[in-house]
């Protein structure tokens, strides 16, 4: 518990940048709010009086004490775009976004931890070289470039993936709301149909983000295992006669875990923000999309609100990456 709390306070300065960050942006970034939403035929009569309404003629101060005070309550402001506050409508798509990134981690790591292991047991042939393509693959190709590609082949030209038009089609009922995630939510119905719909969906983009991944995650996972197999404990285990599969993944896998935990939680914040672009391209409707129509619209609030969601998401996912390092090596338990 004690650990716990000094993590959560050193997090603290980090998250006051982040508010910091976020409010000097509004400031910085082009275009004119009240302007936008005046549109093009008001006058500067009627733009000053949505400057007014929204705050923008108070002095960059009294602003920034504003913006800080409504965050102490838990206001994040309101969408000019669709008029809701930003905490809801980010709490409605963040599970569309949530299940979009989980998924293509998981690809990722079913791929690329077993390839990592084969590629540093056999060192020097096809898995390595298969290996050594893969990785240099998800380094070279941007991540809104295979979403295109993967769209054009597979349904433009071969019809086998339904229309990129978001988590459903549009003759699909959505599943009742559990946990907001659609593969969930109609399993716990008994919903098969949604369910196959929701996965169909997801196919693509899920692909998309888990080849982003694969890189990092079957790079490490190699490294690491090549580091423990030449420990002495290892020719230890094999001069003892045990069984290869029992010292791969007994014994130096279980060794080599460590850097491929403290990985899968670097790689999953930047899946955070890789999906950004994916879901543009798959027009899949999760805190991605959202943060940049309102960007596009001057929107500045659904902007901030959504920085600081990712930055409260990265600091627990370090927590628990740190939590888990300290379940999996007891030398860390004892610090």
């Amino acid at each position: 518990m004690r650990a716990v709390l000094l993590r959560l306070a050193g997090a603290l300065p980090a998250l006051a940048g982040v508010i910091i960050a976020t409010f000097v942006l509004t400031l910085v970034l082009p275009g004119d709010t009240a302007a936008y939403f005046a549109g093009p035929t008001a006058s500067p009569a009627a733009i000053e009086q949505i400057r007014h309404e929204l705050g923008l003629d108070r002095s960059v101060p009294e602003q920034f004490a504003g913006y800080v005070a409504a965050l102490g309550r838990g206001d994040m402001g309101s969408s000019l775009i669709t008029g809701q506050p930003v905490r809801n409508d980010l709490a409605a798509r963040l599970p569309a976004s949530a299940e979009l990134t989980l998924s293509g981690l998981l690809i990722a790591i079913v791929v690329a931890v077993p390839l990592g292991i084969m590629a540093a047991v056999r060192e020097g042939s096809a898995w390595d070289h298969t290996c050594r393509l893969i990785v240099t693959a998800g380094v070279s190709l941007p991540v809104f470039f295979t979403g295109l590609l993967l769209e054009y082949v597979f349904y433009f030209l071969l019809g086998w993936a339904p229309a990129p038009v978001g988590r459903l089609d549009a003759y699909a009922t959505p599943p009742t709301t559990v946990t907001g995630l659609y593969l969930v939510d109609s399993l716990l119905a008994g919903d098969l149909e949604t369910f196959r719909g929701a996965l169909a969906q997801l196919i693509l983009p899920a692909t998309t983000l888990g080849l982003f991944a694969l890189a990092p995650i079957a790079r490490i996972t190699r490294a690491s295992m090549l580091g423990v197999l030449g420990a002495d404990f290892i020719r230890t285990a094999r001069a003892s006669g045990l069984a290869p599969p029992v010292i791969v993944l007994t014994y130096a896998f279980r060794n080599a875990l460590l850097p491929v935990v403290t990985t899968l939680g670097m790689v999953f914040s930047f899946l955070l923000g890789a999906n950004v672009l994916v879901e543009k391209v798959f027009a899949w409707p999760g805190v991605g999309s959202y943060a940049v129509e309102a960007l596009i619209a001057s929107d500045f609030a659904p902007v901030q609100g959504f920085v600081l969601t990712m930055a409260v998401l990265y600091v627990l996912l370090n927590l628990g990456i740190d939590l888990l390092n300290r379940a999996l090596d007891p030398r860390l338990r004892a610090a």
